[in-house]
């Protein structure tokens, strides 16, 4: 399986793309959010999925760098259905708030050739906290991740042979699901910026974290690999290099902090 990061930066960069991910096996591909805006066409296309290639999507929350790409993806997989140049289903997971909103917004601001297809070949499926589904032949956990800013939700994955990724959403991991996320394989964690600009960025005012502390938690967690990722976007040429130097003091398994587009095999 190979993970494909579409964006890695937080809700107002201009660098890099609003952070989501495709996660592709063979052919099918799992997609987790998708970004403010119709830049998510563009970034599958560099990725070279195809919207017929994707048969599950996880919308995280609500807000809009996370949940308008899933709008554009909405409306070009219902053409496609439409002129049958795709014939498979998709499935859109969220909680409550998030599928209402997608309804809500589709409904106003899309056709009735493309909404009709909600339901007939576009499903939308409420999980609650602790649901699991099969999703490209591996249990998914969804698990709600106690945001006091918006209702989120993360998930983990069995990748089989005892490994597991665990997937916090855009915010610190929470004690409460600590089971998920203890000795993972991967561990994919935001980080807002370096503990050093903390002053500047004020990560933890918004329910983020910095680089060495989501090191710290990987640590403390026993996580084999840590990604991190929903950064600030001040040093696009060197992020890579610094965040790195900052967390390998408090990190001794293997931290990667991919680029836009940049692929892991897992």
């Amino acid at each position: 399986m190979k993970i494909t990061f579409l964006g890695t930066g937080n809700a107002a960069v201009t660098e890099y793309y609003n952070t989501c991910f495709a996660m592709r096996e063979d052919k099918d591909v799992f997609l987790v959010d998708a970004g403010g805006g119709n830049t998510i066409l563009g970034r599958l296309k560099k990725a070279g999925i195809g919207l017929g290639d994707i048969r599950d999507i996880f919308v995280t929350h609500k807000h809009i760098d996370h949940i308008l790409g899933i709008i554009w993806l909405v409306r070009m997989i219902a053409q496609q259905l439409e002129s049958g140049k795709i014939t498979d289903s998709v499935n859109i997971y969220g909680h409550d708030e998030v599928i209402e909103l997608l309804y809500d917004i589709c409904g106003k601001l899309l056709q009735k050739k493309q909404t009709k297809h909600l339901g007939a070949d576009i499903f939308l499926h409420t999980v609650n906290d602790g649901d699991s589904v099969e999703i490209l032949g591996r249990k998914v956990t969804f698990f709600d991740i106690h945001s006091t800013k918006a209702k989120q939700f993360g998930f983990s994955m069995e990748l089989g042979e005892g490994k597991a990724l665990c997937c916090c959403g855009d915010e610190p991991l929470n004690e409460a699901n600590e089971d998920y996320a203890r000795d993972c394989t991967w561990l994919l964690h935001e980080a807002f910026c370096l503990e050093s600009e903390k002053d500047k960025y004020k990560p933890y005012e918004k329910a983020h974290t910095t680089v060495m502390s989501a090191c710290m938690t990987a640590e403390r967690m026993g996580a084999e690999n840590l990604v991190l990722y929903h950064s600030e976007d001040s040093r696009p040429e060197t992020r890579k290099e610094v965040y790195t130097a900052e967390g390998k003091p408090f990190y001794s398994g293997k931290l990667l902090v991919p680029d836009d587009m940049e692929s892991i095999e897992l």
